[in-house]
């Protein structure tokens, strides 16, 4: 095998753009065969825009049981992320999923069961990890230049959405359709990227409010504290409402802090670890001798065309993947707890109690409303 022949299961925002990279030939060991989308406007534009011929299903379970494939990449509504993927791996594919792994980390963990036993490639399509920044900065939090982490805040405000965003799909903003809002739909990249470089907190207690700026049923603003084994505290924040927006994350160490923020890495080293300083100097109001550095990165950012890359090569040389398939559980993780907090109204543990996050869940879309809207698919160019 010299080419990945992939199925592309969704043909909405980004399975039409991961289409579109394809097709303008920057995954050069990837070729789409075949595709899928229940709606029938989708199915439309991948007979005009996909190569004469290309098999077009209505059903994901079709494309995956058609023999034509070798992998799928799944860009579904969330709840059939790990289903379809069970299939899959039943089936003999490898496949790449698109965020969250999940809605609820129970069939997620039945969905890495099934990766595992299968033996194929597995990949989330994380593509924030491939972002220079980040990289770097999961290097010298894991490396320990920060020394031990004190302190974690990330703001990510940026996200803002109208009303029509929402009203474009019926499966949007809604408990039994999407599983969730803003921590589900756009947050799952920082939800994973703060896991991967600070690690997963211990203790969470999180303030999660639904419809606050839109007519939605799902959470929309969000504050969360986080504890750390290690004694280390956090604070995670965003919203789908604020604009201008900010995205900032700070993590503070023991030798130092590092901020992310305007695409900028910025390490404030310490000359002497901080808790060092504090027991052996004699001056009351003295600091640690201080010095401020603009990290330099490779400047390297493939986003999603490099996930897909990175996935070909597992596949044919097995090479490493840019996020593999068994570590979307981690971001999930966080996303239910902090639900699951906000829920009960008190903090909670992790791991917490799965068979009662997906009770309260259940509650929940047995009460939604399917929105009744004109579906729309909007271009991703330039979002995450």
């Amino acid at each position: 095998m010299d080419k990945i022949k992939l199925g592309m299961i969704g043909m909405g925002n980004m399975g039409s753009g991961h289409i579109a990279n394809i097709l303008a030939g920057k995954t050069p060991e990837i070729e789409v065969c075949a595709a899928a989308d229940r709606r029938a406007d989708r199915r439309e534009w991948g007979k005009a825009t996909l190569p004469a011929g290309t098999p077009i299903f209505e059903e994901g379970s079709e494309l995956i049981h058609s023999g034509l494939c070798d992998a799928v990449l799944l860009a579904v509504p969330h709840y059939q992320h790990p289903t379809l993927a069970i299939e899959a791996f039943q089936a003999g594919l490898h496949v790449m999923c698109e965020k969250p792994a999940g809605v609820y980390t129970q069939a997620v963990r039945e969905m890495n069961l099934a990766a595992e036993k299968s033996g194929k490639v597995f990949g989330m399509m994380f593509n924030q990890r491939t972002n220079c920044v980040y990289r770097k900065m999961h290097e010298m939090v894991q490396g320990g230049e920060l020394g031990k982490i004190k302190r974690v805040n990330w703001i990510i405000t940026d996200w803002y959405r109208t009303q029509a965003y929402y009203d474009s799909g019926d499966w949007r903003a809604t408990w039994d359709g999407e599983g969730g809002g803003v921590l589900l739909n756009q947050s799952p990249h920082q939800l994973d990227l703060l896991q991967w470089i600070c690690g997963l907190p211990k203790t969470v207690q999180a303030f999660c409010h639904n419809g606050k700026w839109h007519d939605i049923e799902v959470e929309d603003d969000v504050t969360a504290y986080m504890e750390f084994a290690n004694g280390a505290t956090g604070v995670f924040v965003t919203t789908t409402g604020d604009a201008p927006g900010t995205n900032r994350f700070e993590v503070s160490g023991t030798l130092g802090k590092l901020v992310c923020e305007n695409n900028v890495l910025t390490f404030w080293q310490l000359a002497q670890d901080e808790r060092e300083f504090c027991v052996t100097c004699p001056e009351g109001f003295a600091q640690p001798a201080c010095e401020k550095h603009i990290v330099e990165t490779d400047g390297e950012n493939p986003q999603h065309v490099g996930v897909l890359n990175a996935f070909a090569g597992a596949i044919l040389r097995g090479e490493p993947l840019v996020a593999p398939g068994a570590e979307g559980i981690n971001g999930v993780t966080l996303s239910n707890a902090m639900h699951l907090s906000s829920w009960l109204g008190r903090p909670v543990e992790i791991p917490f109690d799965e068979a009662l996050f997906l009770s309260e869940l259940d509650k929940r879309r047995a009460a939604s409303v399917k929105r009744t809207v004109r579906p729309v698919t909007f271009s991703t160019e330039g979002t995450y």
